[in-house]
């Protein structure tokens, strides 16, 4: 792949693309989008507002992007939420047809993007993003320099917030975190960091994909809680031949996504106290 790396700027602040990866994993079996009979889990509406409007209305009220594109496997599935569609009408927002799995989505995404770096990426079912959230990650990029960076919350901002909202922490040796769904890459040393996500991700709840990505030594050190966060990036960053750091989210709302049902009925519980 070649390298592609470009610092795009406006007014000499450096502004980013962005890539919602949208495509359903589970198709008509995925048991959030049973809930309305949907076919894709991103089209589902959380307290009136369809998820995938949510993230990307999230994204252009930010002012941290010059382009959005939606990755999804049936771009036809976009054209039922009315912003979505006027927004691609209007060229904020662009589609692209996602591929087998995550890894080569965003792999795929990044050679059909025209200077696509500096690159967020995150997912449509991050419905409870804020612009604020977003401004945040993107303000931390801009303080360093590495390839690929990753957002983490720290686990007791979530659980002293939202008792209910236990994940499937990464109990490390300083603390234990969970990932945001939300990350970033600044070239194409930094898009090595998908390749690993090949199986799906979800590290934390299926732990055995960290031996076959990272290795056998790193899956035992990280069951015997013998790392730190700042041990597990040198080791992505050894795996992929690329330096990644992690940025710490001060938002209890970063990692709550909506996988299941169990966080669907939550989501949409924060979302109807905080909107009415």
């Amino acid at each position: 792949m070649a390298d592609k790396q470009i610092n795009n700027s406006i007014n000499n602040k450096q502004v980013f693309n962005a890539l919602v990866l949208a495509a359903s994993r589970k198709g008509i079996n995925d048991e959030v989008a049973k809930l309305q009979n949907r076919t894709h889990k991103c089209v589902v509406e959380l307290n009136g507002i369809v998820m995938i409007e949510r993230v990307v209305k999230t994204l252009i009220e930010s002012n941290e992007f010059n382009k959005i594109y939606v990755s999804i496997d049936n771009p036809e599935i976009l054209n039922e939420v009315n912003n979505i569609k006027l927004w691609i009408e209007e060229q904020k927002v662009q589609v692209i047809i996602s591929k087998n799995n995550l890894s080569n989505s965003i792999l795929s995404a990044v050679e059909d993007i025209p200077n696509p770096y500096p690159l967020v990426i995150t997912a449509g079912d991050n419905a409870l993003h804020t612009p604020e959230m977003i401004s945040f990650f993107c303000s931390e990029i801009r303080k360093s320099n590495c390839d690929a960076y990753i957002a983490m919350t720290r686990a007791k901002l979530i659980i002293d917030k939202y008792p209910e909202g236990a994940r499937a922490f990464h109990k490390l040796k300083d603390d234990e975190y969970s990932s945001c769904n939300l990350y970033a890459v600044k070239n194409d040393k930094g898009v090595n960091g998908a390749k690993p996500f090949a199986t799906g991700g979800q590290f934390g709840k299926k732990p055995m994909r960290i031996a076959r990505a990272f290795g056998i030594t790193s899956l035992l050190m990280y069951k015997l809680q013998m790392l730190s966060l700042n041990d597990v990036a040198s080791r992505i960053s050894k795996a992929i031949k690329a330096k990644v750091s992690c940025v710490i989210m001060p938002w209890a709302e970063g990692p709550i996504d909506v996988d299941n049902v169990k966080d669907f009925k939550l989501v949409n519980k924060i979302l109807k106290e905080k909107e009415g």
